[in-house]
């Protein structure tokens, strides 16, 4: 018996090791790159739930690869630079993309919208065999999709891009992807 275990635990090992090996080829993060990700944006929403100064409550925090890509709205400019530099000073934080407006906080109908927007462009880059979903984040706000995330090439970034175009509501499209030979990309 134990000669059976040993031999599925391996052959389940095996297995394993194949999948994540499988994935790592199709997509371009890390392990590790998720988990220093994961451990940004865990410290950048402690701060500004600490921080009582500004209403952070209409803000997206999206981070792929130690870049942070900030949407939504603060009232003032004062606060969209507060909110900046907090990023910036973020651990694994390498690069800060302020796509912040200064205006009104967005209405319960317009976060509706932005929502549904949202769930038909994962639908859609999920189902969409030309696009490795993993390699992508994105904010939707106001109607507006912003991409963050790494592509495998140009003809990828334009079937993503064209996918966000395509959905109802969608009034543009702004990408901060990058390609995976960038040399300006952090892996770790």
């Amino acid at each position: 018996m134990n000669k059976t275990l040993t031999f599925s635990a391996r052959a389940l090992i095996a297995l394993c090791a194949a999948a994540l090996l499988a994935t790592g080829c199709a997509q371009n993060r890390t392990i590790g790159g998720s988990v220093d990700d994961a451990a940004a944006n865990i410290a950048l929403k402690a701060n500004l739930i600490k921080d009582e100064k500004y209403d952070y409550s209409d803000v997206d925090i999206t981070i792929f690869e130690a870049r942070v890509m900030l949407t939504g709205s603060m009232r003032t400019e004062e606060g969209k630079a507060h909110l900046e530099r907090l990023a910036q000073n973020s651990p694994n934080v390498k690069q800060v993309i302020n796509e912040i407006l200064v205006g009104e906080k967005t209405s319960f109908q317009q976060g509706t919208r932005d929502a549904l927007i949202d769930q038909r462009l994962s639908a859609a880059l999920l189902t969409d065999t030309g696009v490795v979903r993993r390699n992508y984040q994105f904010s939707v706000s106001d109607g507006v999709v912003y991409l963050l995330g790494v592509a495998q090439g140009p003809t990828e970034l334009t079937r993503a891009t064209e996918q966000a175009r395509r959905i109802n509501g969608v009034k543009k499209v702004v990408s901060h992807v990058m390609y995976v030979g960038d040399p300006s990309r952090v892996t770790r």
